[in-house]
């Protein structure tokens, strides 16, 4: 009997690359729609020596191209940009110098799409780095968790979370989380519940502990309470909310792991769903290979696409593999794969069910032109769906 292999879908067009080449470690420094979605805003991140960049650019989705705009007031890597109710971007904390050990920031700053310009604003009460930034319904932005460094060989991982009003443009306590993170990611769901997930917990060695511990926060008491665990414990995997009480997390890296296949020998291809009104998480279809610092994202009615990332960012080049997931039949089938492979880059919806995937880490170690410095690429692509949305 003859079998044939799924037929991938769709299509990757080049655009016009970034001004200056960036790569985005973060689950919250990635790409923010802005304008009503007709734009894509990109600022920060870091360059080819890991050091914070302050450069920022707008994608003009009808013209196709980049717009460079005011740079940040202080450079930022692995920190968060939130898309607020008034159209404005809340750029927080992060860490300015060169990595690892920089000093963590408490310092925020807005962009205004009308000026294209950025502003200081109110400081946090205390500088984190990696942590998380979501939108409530209130209008609000939850801040949670990150990283502060005592030293630069001594990262503390941080329970704390605040409240930024942007209304008054000030900060206010919140409950701490029930655990200490970084790292993780969070999505705000139905009745003002905030999942936070995964990420890690830094004990200075060189391989932090992934977690799998998951917790939920009210934002009507402003307090956490634990939720199910994932199935297994994940760093530098990725969340995408499904509806107001379903999410779908994807891959990570998997230290020590003995290898799965010529593909992803040290991440996973394992997915999971959570159900908030369960309370607990249960097995998705595997994914056909496994990813760490990818990106996902909903497309089309009840998908997510899956696109890029590597297996490790050691002696690494990016994948350039793209997967659909179809939560209702709960399979993965694969799409067109990009030009140029990546992780660690920039990826937004764009008007008439479009992707946009810029910037990122296409190259290190053993498999860049050279060992001691990672290869950045500014290219930027932009994914149609063909049959597969």
């Amino acid at each position: 009997m003859t079998t044939t292999s799924p037929q991938a879908t769709g299509s990757w067009t080049p655009a016009p690359g970034l001004p200056r080449a960036a790569t985005w470690y973060g689950q919250h420094d990635n790409a923010v729609p802005i304008a009503g979605g007709s734009a894509v805003l990109v600022a920060g991140g870091a360059d080819s020596t890991s050091a914070a960049v302050s450069h920022a650019a707008v994608h003009d989705a009808a013209a196709g191209t980049w717009l460079p705009v005011g740079a940040l007031n202080t450079p930022r890597r692995l920190h968060t940009l939130t898309l607020l109710p008034g159209g404005k971007v809340l750029a927080t904390g992060g860490t300015s110098g060169p990595a690892p050990g920089a000093p963590a920031l408490a310092t925020t700053e807005l962009y205004d799409p009308a000026t294209r310009a950025w502003t200081t604003s109110g400081a946090m009460a205390g500088p984190r780095a990696g942590h998380s930034a979501v939108l409530l319904a209130d209008g609000k932005v939850l801040v949670a968790g990150g990283t502060t460094f005592r030293s630069p060989q001594s990262a503390k991982a941080l329970r704390t979370a605040e409240l930024y009003d942007p209304a008054a443009g000030t900060w206010s306590a919140a409950g701490d989380m029930t655990e200490a993170r970084t790292g993780h990611t969070a999505l705000a769901l139905a009745d003002g519940a905030v999942l936070v997930c995964g990420g890690t917990a830094p004990v200075g060695s060189a391989d932090e502990p992934a977690l799998a511990f998951c917790e939920l926060y009210d934002s009507t008491t402003k307090k956490w309470a634990p939720t199910g665990s994932l199935r297994a414990a994940r760093s530098h995997h990725q969340a995408t909310r499904l509806s107001d009480t379903t999410v779908l997390v994807t891959g990570g890296l998997a230290p020590q792991a003995p290898g799965g296949g010529v593909f992803d020998p040290f991440s996973q291809r394992t997915a999971e769903l959570y159900d908030l009104a369960a309370g607990a998480w249960k097995p998705a279809a595997d994914m056909p290979s496994g990813r760490a610092l990818h990106r996902a994202l909903p497309f089309g009615p009840s998908g997510v696409l899956v696109v890029g990332g590597a297996a490790d960012d050691t002696d690494e080049a990016g994948y350039r593999s793209a997967l659909l997931y179809d939560s209702v039949a709960d399979t993965w089938s694969p799409v067109a794969g990009l030009a140029d492979g990546r992780w660690a880059f920039a990826a937004a919806p764009l008007p008439g069910g479009k992707v946009l995937v810029t910037g990122g880490t296409a190259r290190t170690g053993a498999a860049a032109a050279d060992p001691a410095l990672p290869e950045l690429t500014a290219s930027t692509e932009v994914f149609t769906g063909g049959g597969a949305s």
